[in-house]
């Protein structure tokens, strides 16, 4: 096992968390194992969602994104992705597949937390405000040609819109991919993993998991209609949006695991926590990059102009 990856999981503190970094991908992996790179941590869900969180101190937001947790953040949110969507949508750009799916996801996010859904809501609202930034400085600094500031897995993903070398589908998993685990690590270390009366909040983070599996019909409908007319044909077998909902609890269960790691790790072990995840990100998009690369985008392109022209 890397040093990294034994690392990771002696920080978090749990047994799972050393079998996840041992079968979910490892740094040194080859991305063509398709068992390895992206199916195995869907295979762990019905266990590691009942897990318990590691203890992890409180530790109050001292950022300055929705510092007071309003509903308010979620509504500027939702603006923003709108006006940046219209004119992805208008060109046919491929960052579309992400932009809309984001869109809704968000909006999803608005109407649980409305609905009092989440135990926490102003944890919650801080997380989804924080969380879109980082996908908007990533996509400004990106349209920027500043690519230093982004990160590899988002390199790829946007490497290949840019391009046009991926299905509608190959897009969507690229994209979340790199802000589910790129991202989204940082975002629930910076908020906080425990309230200030010592509970956790993983399980407002868990219960966003039912939610997530309720949209990707409706989402992919909509992708489909709108841009890739293939995009519920999902090319891998006989697969649907059970299997993508799968990864990605898989995906975000690791996710609470790597921000354990980086609240709970010493100061001289966080360099090694920070590659571990951006070793596990890019290693699973080079794994989705190859099995859902679509060579000629013409077809796909010119529906979508059909729907947009």
């Amino acid at each position: 096992m890397p040093l990294r990856r034994s690392l990771t999981a002696a920080v978090a503190g749990l047994t799972v968390a050393l079998a996840l970094g041992t079968l979910a991908a490892p740094a040194h992996a080859d991305p063509l194992d398709p068992i390895n790179a992206l199916l195995q941590p869907s295979l762990f869900d019905p266990i590691v969602g009942a897990l318990p969180a590691y203890p992890t101190p409180y530790k109050p937001y001292t950022g300055t994104i929705c510092r007071s947790g309003s509903p308010q953040c979620i509504v500027d949110v939702i603006a923003e992705m709108q006006a940046r969507l219209v004119p992805l949508a208008a060109s046919c750009s491929h960052d579309a597949i992400f932009s809309l799916a984001y869109l809704r996801v968000t909006q999803n996010v608005k109407a649980a937390a409305d609905n009092g859904y989440f135990h926490d809501r102003a944890w919650l609202t801080r997380i989804d405000a924080v969380f879109a930034q980082k996908y908007f400085d990533t996509m400004d600094a990106w349209n920027a040609g500043d690519t230093a500031a982004v990160p590899k897995a988002w390199q790829l993903a946007l490497t290949a819109t840019r391009d046009r070398t991926m299905s509608g589908l190959g897009d969507f998993l690229m994209n979340m991919n790199a802000h589910i685990n790129n991202d989204f690590p940082y975002v629930l270390a910076q908020v906080g993993l425990t309230a200030a009366d010592g509970t956790t909040h993983k399980p407002d983070h868990n219960a966003y998991n039912d939610r997530l599996d309720s949209l990707y019909q409706p989402v992919f409908d909509e992708e489909t209609a709108r841009f890739d007319p293939t995009f519920n044909k999902i090319n891998i077998g006989n697969v649907d949006e059970v299997l993508v909902g799968a990864i990605m609890r898989g995906w975000r269960e690791i996710v609470w695991r790597h921000a354990e790691a980086l609240v709970n790790a010493p100061a001289l072990l966080r360099p090694v926590i920070e590659q571990e995840i951006a070793d596990y990100a890019a290693t699973q998009a080079e794994f989705i990059k190859q099995v859902f690369a679509k060579k000629d985008p013409s077809a796909r392109d010119a529906y979508c102009a059909l729907h947009h022209g």
